[in-house]
């Protein structure tokens, strides 16, 4: 049997029509600091120590449509974000640019789109919930 290569997942690449106004957006939402920062290409290191995040500049870029319909760009995936408070940072994500998606499909989760048109997930921990099932 073949031994399996190292493979690691070194950070999350998201497509738009302009690297650094979609990385500026996510620095402004999460924090951290651009490590990364040439023509069409952008990497962001959050302070909290989760994944890099990196933007590439794509001119055919079409932003997928919340929710999906088969005749529509669909999503391939999304970023969830585990918040404190879900209305406050629904609030400073609209701040920054994004809109809240009409289609809301859960009480402790809001599906944000961001500036490209990337729709993520802000969510809080049901208190039902151990702290060792924090993280899903």
């Amino acid at each position: 049997m073949t031994k399996m290569p190292r493979v690691r997942l070194t950070e999350i690449v998201l497509d738009g029509p302009d690297a650094h106004a979609l990385a500026d957006f996510y620095r402004r939402l999460l924090g951290g600091s651009i490590a990364t920062d040439e023509p069409g290409w952008v990497t962001l290191r959050p302070d909290d120590g989760c994944p890099t995040l990196a933007f590439a500049s794509e001119p055919a870029y079409s932003p997928p449509l919340w929710p999906s319909r088969s005749d529509e760009q669909q999503m391939m995936l999304h970023l969830d974000f585990l918040v404190d408070d879900l209305e406050a940072a629904v609030t400073h994500a609209v701040a920054l640019g994004a809109r809240l998606a009409s289609y809301q499909p859960q009480a402790d989760v809001r599906v944000i789109v961001d500036p490209a048109g990337h729709p993520f997930c802000l969510w809080v921990q049901p208190t039902n919930v151990s702290p060792s099932e924090e993280m899903r």
